[in-house]
């Protein structure tokens, strides 16, 4: 019988962390997935000519299009983590920290914002990548021109239900292709997905990509996260293959 990943659900890693390094805790979560991947979804693995092609197929910026040590997938996989209300109706977002003019709106009010659909790749620490994912939501860089982030703020903190915070830097937060997102390929989020929305962060490891969204606040200082405080990267790029702090 496989232990449960640690790294599935944020309620089960402090249980693990007294017992075990940093580096061992971060580096038996990575494995688990791995097991559990290979072992339970293999429907959604890519063949070997798809990932051979993803391997020698570059992005506009020089990069390939899969990163090191990373396998393909055809399907985002849901990670676990402490599920949020995927009501739509009682979902609120607040924007708040750094910011002129902060304020909060519910999914009504994303949905009469600009929609735009996105196809990005998505990166997962545990070593999956999918490419090409569809998503559908709003940009960042719309509620931070709404909330009127101020010069003073240098990264965003995006804050999940159940006290999930993961940091990024602001630059890259306010990149044309982070989002916040309500649909995947067509469809509204999933419940294990981070339903009823969720942030995407493609050009980073995927916990970056905060699911369940309640809150995205605009900082002076960096304020590591809820994996970056438990032995994961601060920065999180894949091509560097920065995993461990």
């Amino acid at each position: 019988m496989t232990r449960k990943d640690p790294f599935m659900d944020p309620r089960l890693a402090d249980a693990f962390t007294p017992s075990m390094s940093r580096r061992a805790f971060v580096r038996s979560a990575t494995v688990g997935t791995v097991v559990i991947a290979l072992g339970g979804a293999g429907y959604c693995m890519a063949s070997e000519e798809e990932e051979k092609k993803a391997r020698a197929t570059s992005r506009p910026d020089g990069r390939a299009k899969l990163p090191p040590s990373q396998y393909l997938l055809n399907r985002i996989r849901p990670m676990g983590g402490v599920e949020g209300d995927a009501s739509p109706s009682g979902w609120r977002l607040s924007v708040s920290g750094e910011v002129e003019q902060p304020f909060s709106l519910d999914m009504a009010e994303l949905l009469k914002m600009q929609q735009v659909d996105q196809i990005c790749d998505v990166h997962c620490v545990t070593k999956w990548t999918v490419l090409d994912a569809k998503w559908t939501g709003v940009k960042l860089s719309e509620l931070a021109a709404r909330a009127k982030v101020k010069p003073s703020a240098r990264h965003v903190i995006f804050e999940g239900y159940g006290g999930y915070t993961s940091n990024v830097r602001l630059a890259e937060a306010l990149a044309p292709n982070v989002m916040l997102a309500h649909k995947y390929e067509g469809q509204p989020l999933a419940r294990a997905h981070g339903a009823p929305a969720r942030i995407i962060v493609p050009d980073l490891y995927f916990w970056k990509s905060s699911k369940w969204i309640t809150g995205v606040r605009f900082v002076a200082s960096d304020k590591p996260g809820y994996w970056e405080t438990r032995g994961y990267h601060n920065h999180a790029d894949p091509w560097k293959e920065e995993r461990y702090g």
